[in-house]
């Protein structure tokens, strides 16, 4: 396991450097949908990710956010977002990130995600703990909820759709010492086991968005759920994440959603 997160973390430390290179040029935007964006610099950055784990691990399959691959029947699914947070890139904000992970066996056992701007490097392996460039993580004890920091996101279709996550946010708001919608899901999990958020919660995520995420805050002592409560696969709807003191208030206002 220790190899596989090796690549992992070079791979990661490889596609930062062409994000940091790239965010205040010319990122050649296009549009997967309407608010959907893509650059140039989540193609190439996911190009090198794939290249560096295919070269190392060429029986291996690859699920990720920019292109389908081969599907080859492997024990071993890497999950790749190479470019999480791609409108803030766009816009020159930030804040975006890497996000690889794992999955053996279907179930995630590896998870990097790589702050490439300011060079943090989060990961986990299960059983292992979490940890940011090697220095170890854990979730805050920061409660109730209305002592907490949360954050959150919204879906491309928020406008057209009636599944948008507005009321769940009115209400958090409310209840909580404050809510940040960051534009980087990895980075808000990762910022979860780190113990710098308290809580969070999102609606119609991938799984790139959320595998490496959802391993951290595990490994880092917290709690990931759906909004029911119920444990939570990286490929369901709903994700819920805390640190587990508030986990219970958090449900209880989610109970109150659209």
């Amino acid at each position: 396991m220790e190899n596989f997160l090796k690549i992992a973390i070079s791979a990661a430390e490889k596609a930062g450097e062409i994000q940091r290179s790239k965010v205040y040029g010319n990122v050649g935007i296009s549009f997967k949908g309407e608010n959907n964006l893509v650059t140039e610099v989540d193609k190439e950055s996911e190009k090198l990710i794939v290249g560096i784990i295919k070269e190392a691990f060429p029986d291996h399959d690859i699920l990720a956010e920019e292109n389908s691959y081969n599907f080859l029947g492997s024990r071993y699914k890497w999950i790749i977002d190479p470019l999480d947070g791609t409108t803030n890139f766009a816009h020159g904000f930030p804040w975006f990130a890497v996000s690889i992970a794992l999955e053996m066996d279907k179930e995630v056992v590896l998870g990097v995600v790589y702050h490439s701007m300011m060079k943090e490097m989060f990961t986990a392996i299960k059983g292992k703990g979490a940890y940011c460039n090697g220095n170890k993580i854990k979730v805050s004890d920061h409660t109730p909820l209305k002592s907490s920091l949360l954050a959150t996101g919204f879906p491309y279709d928020r406008t057209w759709k009636n599944e948008n996550n507005f009321k769940n946010f009115l209400n958090f708001q409310m209840a909580a010492r404050g809510v940040r919608r960051t534009g980087s899901a990895a980075l808000d999990l990762a910022c979860v086991a780190a113990g710098r958020l308290d809580g969070y919660w999102e609606c119609k995520l991938n799984p790139w968005d959320v595998a490496a995420g959802k391993l951290l805050i595990e490994e880092a002592g917290g709690n990931v759920t759906d909004y029911s409560g119920k444990p939570y696969s990286i490929y369901d709807n709903h994700i819920l994440v805390s640190n587990g003191i508030i986990h219970k208030e958090m449900l209880e206002i989610l109970a109150n959603q659209e």
